[in-house]
């Protein structure tokens, strides 16, 4: 193995256990789900059975002479086995996605589905009170397990740890394009260490940490061990995949085909087989229909219960405000919305009041682009607006603009008129929805974010949002909050 591999694959810090020694990390990794798994099953039907029945280790299920405690033990089994027939401790499916999580709820609900439709066939009276809460316990604490251990995968990988060790095959656009990607979202668990591009040279830059092979040379390397998955993103012939495909059959690395549809996420695209003719489809992006009813009215539902709730933290912001400098308590701003319409925001002042006065000077000073224009240690914010910004508490008055119809829980950020102007064609998709409160923006590093990073998510939610992604943003944005990192 070449000096600059092993350099790539070598763990920071020190290996404090067995998850940072190269492959080995995911057998380490999955004996600990399944500890885990059978600690939560145990405990979630012990617990049912002690709530339902105390120390009584004689009662029996109603026609057919079973203890409760042996059928609650075949229950625990079915659902060690559910977990493991629905393979949801695959390697390529922990760490990131909900595909672990939904893989883990087909598991729970099979097995009680199961059981409920063999307790009928075979009349047995099983408790209603024991099956309806050992399953909503059983699906809590599996998946309180699993997050649980998501999050120390998580924090191993962005040290460098548990990560496979890649191979990227391609067009050299497209190789650099992956391997930032791989580099961005370390959660995702690839660490790009070669590349072997098709129709061309990479730059010296972009060969940073990397060694250059030919395609000639993947099948070695992957054989080898040097690599535990060769990600293809664009440049070979049908024939070459093909053939890539069967030299890789007899080693364990894994194959991986990414086509490169930008910002486009696996809801939307369908792999179809039509006699043998196989197409990828995509579903295009919908603007209109009752998914956005379903959404204003989730929008409504959370700003009036937000209000409600915090209205005692509303009432000594604005006391905090108004103490510290005597100015006005809100601000109000026009910003550009869907279809590129105005609307009055409102949020809590954090500036000075001749904020919007020196801004024009600011933006020439720090080279005269007004998109997303944000700087560190703002002259122009107050003591109090640190604090507020700090954990987003100016923001909480754009509940109040999300009742009014001219913002939404999540969405892009919302954008003043001299911003737009600067608007690429690309970046004008971002008014197809209403702007939001929160989204993928405030979640992936809000002020810190490049002027391209955070067009790109945008985006990407544009192009991708839905209900539970909304949801998911909303639960990550509660975390942000209280952990802030890069609002300023």
């Amino acid at each position: 193995m070449s000096v600059q591999v092993e350099q790539a694959i070598k763990p920071r810090g020190h290996q404090r256990d067995e998850l940072s020694r190269g492959r080995g990390w995911y057998d380490v990794l999955r004996r600990r789900l399944v500890s885990v798994d059978l600690v939560m099953v145990t405990g979630a039907v012990a617990a049912t059975y002690g709530l339902k029945f105390g120390d009584e280790l004689t009662t029996e299920v109603g026609g057919t002479g079973v203890p409760y405690v042996v059928a609650g033990v075949l229950i625990g089994l079915l659902l060690m086995a559910a977990l493991e027939a629905s393979e949801s401790r695959s390697r390529r499916i922990l760490g990131a996605g909900l595909e672990e999580y939904r893989r883990v709820l087909n598991a729970c609900f099979v097995v009680f589905g199961g059981v409920a439709i063999g307790s009928y066939l075979l009349g047995a009276e099983l408790s209603r009170w024991f099956f309806l809460t050992t399953l909503p316990l059983v699906v809590g604490m599996l998946l309180a397990g699993r997050w649980a251990v998501r999050r120390q995968l998580n924090a191993q990988r962005r040290a460098g740890e548990a990560l496979t060790p890649t191979l990227v095959v391609g067009s050299v656009e497209d190789v650099v394009g992956m391997v930032e990607d791989m580099r961005r979202r370390p959660d995702a668990g690839y660490l790009p260490v070669a590349v072997a591009p098709t129709d061309g040279a990479l730059a010296p830059e972009q060969l940073e940490g990397l060694v250059l092979v030919t395609f000639e040379e993947v099948t070695e390397w992957a054989r080898g061990g040097r690599v535990e998955a060769v990600a293809v993103t664009s440049g070979l012939t049908r024939g070459e995949a093909r053939r890539l495909a069967w030299e890789l059959e007899d080693c364990r690395a894994q194959l991986m085909f990414a086509p490169r549809l930008t910002d486009v996420t696996g809801p939307r695209v369908h792999i179809t087989d039509a006699q043998g003719l196989e197409l990828v489809h995509v579903d295009l992006p919908k603007f209109s229909g009752w998914h956005h009813m379903v959404k204003r009215g989730f929008d409504v539902v959370v700003a009036a219960t937000a209000l409600v709730i915090l209205s005692p933290v509303l009432l000594i912001v604005a006391l905090a405000i108004k103490l510290d400098d005597g100015g006005p308590v809100l601000y109000r701003q026009e910003r550009i919305g869907l279809g590129g319409r105005t609307f009055t925001i409102h949020k809590f002042r954090s500036m000075g009041v001749d904020a919007d006065r020196l801004l024009d000077r600011m933006i020439d000073e720090a080279g005269g682009q007004a998109l997303l224009f944000k700087m560190e240690n703002d002259p122009r914010i107050t003591r109090v607006g640190n604090f507020l910004r700090r954990y987003s508490l100016d923001e909480l008055p754009q509940f109040w603009t999300v009742l009014l119809g001219g913002m939404s829980i999540v969405g892009p950020r919302p954008q003043v008129a001299r911003e737009v102007a600067e608007y690429t064609e690309a970046a004008h998709r971002r008014l197809r929805v209403k702007p939001g409160i929160t989204g993928l923006w405030q979640v992936n590093g809000r002020s810190d974010l490049s002027i391209k990073e955070s067009v790109r998510l945008d985006l990407r939610y544009v192009e991708n949002w839905s209900l539970l992604g909304d949801l998911i943003i909303v639960l990550k944005t509660v975390k942000v909050v209280f952990f802030p990192n890069g609002a300023y």
